[in-house]
């Protein structure tokens, strides 16, 4: 049967929520707009105190608004807005703050998912393909949990260099459990805004035409990645989060009869890929019609995302890392490559400053330090320029690609879309050594 599961939208001390019609809690009618408060560790509501409130619409049509949602968590974008949404609305308290949650079925949270993570006029094989993989990593994730506990991320502290071995600091994270609801709404697990972007009649036809249908490898449900661009070669799922290889997330190259990338590049390969990219890579494109399927209207203030350049002055890179890692480097000398994926990610890179040196990785963590939300990936190259006395007074990173680039690349799978592969073809290419299958 059709699972139901609980997104966590929104905590915050008070919450502000509009019923656009009636909503039933203890037997009671509600509709307009209401807010809810925390006091002496209950939610207080309508004259009473309670541990937690579940509003249920007393028509399935009925929607509930809620107020100053933050999307965009940590990024350039974020930023707060009203969303809207249907199924049942569970206000919980953690910690000092509230929690709003949506109760929604699979479908109902999937129908949101693609018309957030996209655009609702993408082209129908584009959503097809994207509905499988949303609902294979969710009930991926939903499996895993009832199933084990949560793995989370190893770290390395930051230690005193001793016998000349400099230190590493090694963080590597992945979509940990939530504690009090089966996902959140934000980009750290699927973006989900209820019923906020306007879906449409190709959205509801994707997901009706999918249904129930997920990728398998082996008799399990595929843990299916995808990111904004790989920027020509996909990334091993093991580069990226934990130690753990999946012979479903592998170095694809993007393009037409792309094979999988066997070894990784040299320093000079690596520099070659990314200033004189291979022709042919489905995400090499420009196409507005394209790209407006794929970027909503705050993706579309990122403008380069198959290569991109970012610049830095010394003062800019230093006073970055100093903030970003809680490590006062002083001025910085050097970036240096110490590892990388096939597809060029940076895991390990090395730190080399006037105080202290150290070797930062995962990718994730390297793109945190270097951006004041995070750089576009860990693809890319350093060049240090404007010398004076020894010292570089500008950085320039240039890089591919937008995102860890595991799994499905969103931007390549649209032009693969508009140039006619149907959506099985879509993920056969970005998930080899695996099936489609209906289960529900």
């Amino acid at each position: 049967m059709e699972p139901t599961i609980s997104v966590g939208i929104l905590s915050a001390p008070q919450i502000e929520f509009n019923f656009n019609q009636a909503y039933l809690f203890n037997g009671e009618n509600f509709s307009d707009k209401h807010s809810v408060q925390l006091s002496d560790g209950k939610i207080i509501f309508n004259g009473g105190a309670f541990d937690e409130i579940i509003f249920s619409p007393v028509n399935e049509n009925a929607s509930f608004d809620l107020i100053d949602v933050v999307i965009g968590i940590g990024f350039h974008w974020e930023r707060k807005e009203t969303q809207s949404f249907q199924g049942n609305l569970k206000l919980i308290i953690e910690g000092n703050k509230l929690t709003a949650i949506d109760i929604v079925s699979v479908e109902n949270y999937l129908t949101s998912v693609i018309s957030s993570e996209m655009s609702a006029t993408s082209s129908l094989e584009l959503l097809k393909a994207h509905a499988v993989i949303s609902r294979s990593w969710l009930l991926a994730q939903l499996k895993a949990k009832n199933k084990k506990p949560a793995l989370k991320f190893d770290t390395i502290p930051f230690p005193p260099k001793k016998e000349n071995i400099d230190p590493e600091l090694i963080k590597w994270y992945d979509k940990d459990d939530h504690i009090n609801f089966d996902v959140c709404a934000d980009d750290h697990c699927q973006r989900y805004q209820g019923i906020t972007r306007a879906s449409t009649k190709f959205v509801r036809q994707a997901i009706e035409a999918t249904k129930g249908e997920v990728l398998m490898h082996e008799n399990e449900i595929c843990d299916a990645r995808f990111s904004k661009c790989c920027g020509g070669i996909a990334e091993l799922f093991e580069n990226c989060w934990q130690p753990e290889h999946y012979d479903y997330l592998l170095p694809i190259e993007d393009k037409p009869n792309g094979g999988i990338k066997e070894n990784g590049m040299t320093e000079a390969e690596v520099q070659a890929f990314i200033k004189t990219p291979p022709a042919g890579d489905f995400c090499n494109t420009t196409d507005t019609k394209v790209l407006c399927q794929v970027l909503n209207s705050y993706d579309q203030e990122t403008p380069d995302f198959y290569r991109w350049t970012v610049k830095y002055t010394q003062a800019e890179i230093s006073e970055l890392l100093a903030r970003r890692s809680g490590i006062d480097f002083g001025n910085i000398i050097d970036l240096i490559p110490i590892e990388r994926g096939i597809s060029g990610r940076l895991i390990k890179l090395k730190i080399v400053g006037s105080k202290h040196t150290l070797t930062v990785g995962k990718e994730l963590e390297i793109r945190k330090w270097l951006s004041n939300s995070h750089l576009y990936s860990s693809a890319f190259i350093v060049e240090k320029t404007d010398f004076q006395n020894g010292l570089p007074q500008q950085f320039i990173l240039l890089g591919a690609g937008w995102g860890h680039g595991v799994g499905l690349c969103q931007i390549g799978a649209a032009v693969m879309a508009e140039n006619g592969y149907l959506y099985k073809d879509i993920l056969l290419h970005y998930f080899r050594n695996t099936d489609l299958k209906k289960i529900y």
